[in-house]
């Protein structure tokens, strides 16, 4: 069984305002640190930045603007500088950011037949919706769209259990990183791979054991300690490398916080 959101879900907004911070620190710096915590909903954005990289409250507001398309919302920014400690484990080489455990599953069919359900879903309602497939059972909530309508495109799921609705952030509030499993389907494991530089072992590691996984056909766990320059026999720095060059075939992080891995 698998779950999916679209981009319109509140924490996809979430995640998508982290990504879009994350891509404006590298366009400022070639390696910046960063590290973004998003909650919103309810009239407010809330956001914590940690980062090598100067951002402003302007260039904040302009981005929660465009990808809420609201103009409206308090926006709070606790911007700081990068721990220092942290900052000196990449001083002269791109080492493993954190601790961590990752893993790395191949797709099923049935993860791959949702995925393509919500996209094909997303292109008729750009709008919050979040949809389940298990053992055959198809239950699809989107907001702003008629039921009726989705039943005649799909005549045996489950739509809109209680009724037709608005959805979006004035009725739940998002958080960066709380829709892993829709993300990573069965390759959660420690922690969350949006709004953060590629220095993070969440980031690299997760998309590199999630790639390698595809690749093979096979299951893959890794894990790491901070400061370890490699993993699974390879330089820390290639797997940055790869999870860069994926992130960029993309469009970038915010691009990336869209749908997650698959």
């Amino acid at each position: 069984m698998i779950e999916k959101v679209n981009p319109a879900h509140p924490d996809k907004i979430a995640d998508r305002i982290g990504g879009a911070l994350v891509d404006l620190a590298y366009s400022k710096e070639e390696n910046p640190k960063i590290a973004v915590e998003v909650l919103l909903g309810h009239g407010v954005a809330n956001l914590i930045i940690e980062s090598s990289v100067t951002i402003t409250q302007n260039e904040v507001e302009a981005i929660v603007s465009r990808i809420t398309k609201r103009t409206d919302l308090k926006v709070s920014l606790v911007m700081v500088a990068q721990d220092p400690i942290l900052a000196h484990n990449q001083d002269d080489e791109i080492r493993c950011g954190d601790n961590g455990i990752f893993k790395g599953v191949p797709l099923t069919d049935e993860e791959k037949q949702l995925s393509k359900i919500a996209h094909d879903i997303y292109e008729r309602y750009p709008s919050d919706g979040k949809y389940v497939l298990g053992n055959g059972k198809l239950i699809l909530c989107q907001s702003n769209a008629k039921t009726e309508d989705l039943k005649k495109l799909y005549p045996n799921a489950i739509v809109n259990p209680l009724g037709d609705w608005g959805g979006g952030i004035n009725v739940d509030s998002g958080a960066t990183n709380r829709k892993l499993g829709s993300d990573m389907a069965q390759s959660v494991s420690g922690g969350g791979i949006h709004a953060k530089d590629l220095s993070k072992a969440d980031v690299s590691v997760n998309i590199y054991a999630f790639l390698k996984a595809q690749q093979i056909g096979n299951p893959v766990e890794l894990f790491c300690a901070i400061g370890d320059e490699t993993i699974d026999g390879k330089p820390y720095r290639e797997i940055v490398e790869i999870a860069r060059n994926y992130i960029n075939s993309l469009g970038g992080f915010e691009k990336f916080a869209e749908w997650g891995l698959f």
